[in-house]
C-alpha cells in the first residue's frame, strides 16, 4: 500500500481511496497524496475539501484514477 502512494505522489496522480476510520466507519475518498511517512500519510481530500492524515493501515484499498484524454480533430 506505501508503494502505491509514493507512486501515486510522483506521478501526481489522484486517487479514489477506500478507507476505515478509528470508529469501523468505511468511506469512499478521491485523494491527492501530498506527503508519505512510515505509518501515515497527508493527502488532500476532495471530499473535506481539506489537507487530511491518514493512517496507512486504514486503507482497505487504492485505485489510480485515469485521465482520457480529450481528442480535438
Amino acid at each position: 500500500m506505501r508503494n502505491q502512494l509514493i507512486k501515486s505522489l510522483e506521478y501526481k496522480q489522484s486517487l479514489d481511496m477506500m478507507y476505515m476510520a478509528k470508529d469501523g466507519s468505511i468511506s469512499k475518498r478521491r485523494i491527492n497524496v501530498l506527503q508519505v511517512g512510515e505509518h501515515s500519510f497527508r493527502a488532500y481530500c476532495f471530499l473535506r475539501q481539506s489537507k487530511r492524515t491518514f493512517t496507512i493501515d486504514n486503507v482497505l484499498a487504492l485505485v489510480p484514477l485515469i485521465r482520457k484524454e480529450s481528442m480535438v480533430i
